[in-house]
C-alpha cells in the first residue's frame, strides 16, 4: 500500500466531502469581505491572520482526502474556488491529483502552473503515469522528464509515447515482478522477501527465459500452496492470456471482464515481456468509454467541464444543435403541410406529439442495444438483418397493443372511433419507422468508420417527429376530412 493510501481518511461519500470544502469556502469569503469592510490601524494584520486560519483549515481537510476524492472536488468547484483548493495541495501530490482529473480539468490546472511546478508535480510520477499526462504537458517539460530519467525509464516512457491513446501500449504499467522457470518456489519466496513491497494488483508473477521471452505465469495462490522444493516450471500456467501494445484497449478491458482478470502480461511480436495491464487501468478504460458513448449520443464532441467558459461550452455543443434545428424546421414544414387538416380537427394537434414521442423513445430503446452490441463485438451483416427483423417485430406488437391503447383514449375523449383507428395505425407505423431507424443508423456510421453513438439520439429524435407527424396527419387527411 503506498504511503498516500495510508495517510488518507478511509472512503466517505463524496457529497459530504464536497459540502465540507464548499463551507469552508464560503465561510472563509463571508470573513474575508467582512474584515474588508472594517477600518483600523491593524486591519491588514487581522486580514492576514483570518486569511491565514481559514486557509489551514482549509488545507487539513484537502491533506486527509484521497487524491481521487480531491480530483472530483476540483472538478465540481467552479473556477475561482477550484484554483484555490489547488493552490492548497502539497506540491508531492499534485501529480497524483492531475491523474484522476479529468481531461478538460487537468487543463485548466496546468494553466495555472508555471514550467517548474509542471516538472516537479511529474517528476514524482512513473513513467507509465507521465505517459498518461504527456499530451497535456508543454513540451519542454516533457524533454526535461526525458533528461532527468534514468535511462531504462527514459525507454519505458518514449515506448508508451510512441502508441496510440485507445492501444494496450500507452495504458501499459512497466512494474511488475518477473522470475525463472527453472528455480524452485523457496527460491522465488525467498526473493520476494526481499522486496521492499510489490506492485499494486500483483496477482501473479511473470515467467520469462534467459531472453525475456514470456513462459508462462505464476499465480501468487499456487506459489503458497505448492510444495516449496518444485520448480516454478512444473507449476506454471504456461496458457496465459496474454496481449499487444497495438491491440485497442477497450476489446482488452471486455477481455479483463469476460475473463475476471486482475493483472495480465504485454508482449511484443517475439513474445517478450515488455510490461502488464491492470484491472484498475480498465477499470478506467470501461468508465471512460461510457462517458465517451453517453456524450456522443447527444452530440457532444469531447468532455465538457461542467464550470468552462461560454464560448468553450457553445463550440462543443453548437454542431448537433444546428442540426437540430434544420430538423426542427422540417418537422415545422411536415406539420405546415397539413394546416387545412389540423384546422379542421383540432384534435390532431393535441395527438400528434404523442405519435412522435413514443416513437423516438422507442427508437432510442433501439439504439441503445445496437450500439452496445457493436461495442462488444455482437453484430456482424446476417445478425444486424435478424436485429431488425425482431426489432421490428418489437414494434409492431408494441404499436398494435399501446396504439390501440392510445387509440381507445382518443375515440372516447373525442367521440370519433375513426381517429381512434387513425391514432393506432399511425402509431404502429411510426415504431416500425423507429426501429428500422434505431438499426440503421448506428450500423452505417459503423460501416463507415464512426462512432455509432455520435449524435444518434438527435437523428432517430428527429426522424421520428418528422415522420411522425407525416404518418398520422398524412392518415387523419386521407380518412378523417
Amino acid at each position: 500500500m503506498s504511503e498516500t493510501e495510508t495517510s488518507t481518511k478511509p472512503a466517505t461519500p463524496l457529497q459530504g466531502q464536497l459540502a465540507r470544502v464548499s463551507e469552508m469556502l464560503r465561510r472563509q469569503h463571508l470573513v474575508e469581505d467582512l474584515a474588508h469592510r472594517q477600518s483600523g490601524p491593524h486591519q491588514d494584520l487581522v486580514d492576514n491572520l483570518v486569511h491565514r486560519q481559514h486557509l489551514a483549515e482549509l488545507q487539513r481537510e484537502i491533506e486527509e482526502l484521497h487524491p481521487a476524492d480531491v480530483a472530483r472536488i476540483l472538478e465540481a468547484l467552479p473556477p475561482e474556488d477550484r484554483l484555490s483548493v489547488w493552490h492548497l495541495v502539497k506540491a508531492d501530490r499534485d501529480g497524483e491529483i492531475l491523474l484522476e482529473v479529468s481531461d478538460a480539468v487537468r487543463e485548466s490546472l496546468l494553466a495555472d502552473m508555471d514550467a517548474p511546478e509542471i516538472l516537479a508535480a511529474a517528476e514524482q510520477l512513473d513513467a507509465d503515469e507521465i505517459a498518461d499526462l504527456a499530451d497535456d504537458l508543454p513540451e519542454e517539460v516533457v524533454d526535461q522528464l526525458l533528461e532527468r530519467l534514468d535511462a531504462p525509464e527514459r525507454e519505458q516512457l518514449r515506448s508508451a509515447m510512441s502508441y496510440e491513446d485507445d492501444q494496450v501500449g500507452a495504458i501499459m504499467d512497466f512494474e511488475m515482478v518477473t522470475i525463472r522457470d527453472d528455480v524452485s518456489l523457496e527460491v522465488v519466496l525467498r526473493y520476494l522477501r526481499r522486496l521492499k513491497e510489490l506492485p499494486e494488483q500483483t496477482d501473479k508473477l511473470f515467467v520469462v527465459n534467459q531472453d525475456g521471452v514470456l513462459t508462462g505465469v505464476l499465480p501468487l495462490e499456487w506459489l503458497l500452496v505448492n510444495d516449496p522444493a518444485r520448480e516454478v516450471g512444473e507449476v506454471m500456467a504456461a496458457d496465459a492470456n496474454t496481449f499487444h501494445p497495438e491491440e485497442d484497449v477497450f476489446d482488452t478491458a471486455q477481455a479483463f471482464e469476460r475473463y475476471d482478470l486482475v493483472s495480465a502480461p504485454v508482449v511484443d511480436a517475439n513474445g517478450k515481456l515488455i510490461g502488464r495491464l491492470t484491472i484498475d487501468a480498465m477499470v478506467d478504460v470501461i468508465r471512460e468509454e461510457g462517458d465517451a458513448e453517453a456524450l456522443s449520443r447527444g452530440g457532444l464532441r469531447e468532455d465538457e467541464d461542467i464550470f468552462a467558459s461560454v464560448w468553450r461550452s457553445l463550440r462543443n455543443r453548437w454542431t448537433w444543435l444546428a442540426i437540430n434545428l434544420v430538423t426542427a424546421f422540417v418537422a415545422s414544414r411536415v406539420i405546415g403541410l397539413f394546416e387545412d387538416s389540423i384546422e379542421k380537427l383540432v384534435a390532431l394537434a393535441a395527438l400528434m406529439p404523442i405519435v412522435a414521442g413514443i416513437g423516438g423513445n422507442s427508437g432510442n430503446q433501439t439504439i441503445t442495444m445496437i450500439v452496445r452490441a457493436l461495442a462488444l463485438g455482437q453484430v456482424s451483416p446476417e445478425g444486424a438483418r435478424r436485429l431488425l427483423r425482431k426489432e421490428a417485430v418489437v414494434a409492431l406488437l408494441n404499436g398494435v397493443i399501446w396504439g390501440g391503447v392510445i387509440g381507445l383514449v382518443a375515440w372516447l375523449l373525442y367521440g370519433h372511433p375513426a381517429l381512434g383507428l387513425v391514432m393506432t395505425a399511425a402509431m404502429t407505423l411510426n415504431l416500425l419507422l423507429a426501429a428500422a431507424m434505431g438499426v440503421a443508423i448506428p450500423m452505417t456510421l459503423a460501416r463507415f468508420g464512426r462512432d455509432p453513438a455520435m449524435g444518434a439520439s438527435v437523428m432517430i429524435t428527429a426522424i421520428t417527429d418528422s415522420g411522425g407527424f407525416f404518418i398520422f396527419l398524412g392518415l387523419a387527411t386521407i380518412f378523417l376530412m
